[in-house]
């Protein structure tokens, strides 16, 4: 999707931007709430995909459920100003990160991280930035052994290199590992000089107005805070419903708000395509995270799995999303001119549970 920007206009607290491809909204300092029948949905059949959800999802059902479409909200919950810890979600965060300082000239994807960190150098000289953001670094940390069903790099101390490795050379398999991101984390802290939560701050959940979010860290490494790069041990990112959807709509519009492009457009297109080759070998089977044939950079993408079958075959192919665990989703639909985040605390449904909530919302839209 690319917008050939005009003009703008503020309209009740909206502002209206008009392209050749036609009206593109952005909430002002509220999103603006209206019917979904006016943004050419079913309202009766939307409700009932909110149910699907409610049942199928876990105790938190619908109630962080946010749906936007054409830049208004359409359906909201009861608790879509409450704010909640993210997990992994927590990880297209950090890559975002990484696309401003690579659009900074402070590093490339195919920056060595033992570059910016010397303690790699023994053992993983050859891992990139790219190797990290894909899940295919084989980096593994001291104290990441399995702690009962959590088998993807649990360790408290991330940042101490394992002299044994997933596997190597980097780039020849893929394996999901927490530790991996958050020693990402640190590399971004050091290339930026501040924390990665003040750089996101400042170019991103300002312009756009979030106000409901902070994000967690392990305190001070060499007098600078580093904030969780993956999510876990309680170092993730906190946030509403309502200002993830602001993340999202900025993502759907190509890193563009209002007249501004905050994130490179190139950026947003390759983050968000399949950077993991479903031929790859998986590196760790039993944690049942296999983002092969549907990874981008740290963004879930719509694609064939390595099984041969469409991760979501209800969603548009164009559709990506964040994820992280106790079934927080944010998804963006281009096709649909819509977002739709979906924030809980209560477990692991299935995709199929997924699926059918997405078909469910697909079968509400009338145009």
């Amino acid at each position: 999707m690319k917008w050939l920007w005009l003009t703008g206009f503020a309209l009740g607290g909206l502002m209206v931007f008009q392209s050749s491809s036609g009206e593109i909204v952005f909430p002002g300092a509220e999103w603006e709430e209206t019917t979904p029948e006016s943004m050419g949905l079913d309202g009766r059949r939307l409700d009932e995909a909110a149910a699907v959800l409610a049942a199928k999802v876990g105790r938190d059902g619908a109630k962080r459920l946010v749906i936007v479409r054409h830049g208004r909200v359409v359906w909201k919950g009861s608790e879509s100003d409450r704010r909640q810890g993210v997990w992994s979600m927590t990880k297209s965060f950090t890559s975002t990160v990484a696309g401003l300082l690579i659009a900074d000239g402070k590093c490339t994807l195919d920056t060595k991280v033992a570059d910016v960190l010397p303690s790699l150098k023994p053992k993983y000289a050859e891992v990139t930035i790219r190797h990290l953001v894909t899940m295919t670094s084989g980096y593994r940390a001291v104290g990441d052994e399995p702690r009962g069903d959590y088998l993807h790099g649990p360790s408290p101390t991330p940042f101490v290199p394992s002299p044994e490795p997933l596997f190597s050379p980097p780039g020849t398999k893929y394996a999901y590992w927490d530790s991996a991101m958050n020693l990402l984390g640190l590399v971004l802290t050091k290339l930026a000089g501040e924390p990665i939560e003040e750089v996101f701050r400042r170019r991103v959940a300002e312009p756009i107005g979030m106000k409901n979010w902070d994000w967690g860290d392990f305190g001070e490494v060499d007098g600078i805070v580093v904030n969780g790069g993956s999510g876990n041990g309680n170092r993730h990112v906190q946030i509403s419903a309502r200002d993830m959807a602001r993340f999202g709509w900025l993502m759907l519009n190509r890193g563009r708000w209002q007249d501004k492009q905050l994130i490179p457009e190139w950026w947003i297109r390759e983050a968000t395509h399949v950077q993991v080759p479903a031929s790859l070998p998986w590196a760790q089977p039993e944690s049942k995270i296999d983002g092969r044939g549907v990874y981008g950079f740290n963004w879930w993408v719509n694609g064939i799995r390595a099984d041969g079958q469409l991760a979501l075959s209800a969603a548009p192919a164009g559709t990506f999303w964040a994820a992280g665990h106790n079934n927080n989703r944010c998804f963006v639909v281009p096709e649909w001119d819509m977002v739709i985040v979906r924030l809980g605390l209560d477990g692991k449904a299935s995709e199929e549970a997924w699926n059918e909530f997405l078909a469910k919302v697909r079968d509400a839209i009338v145009k």
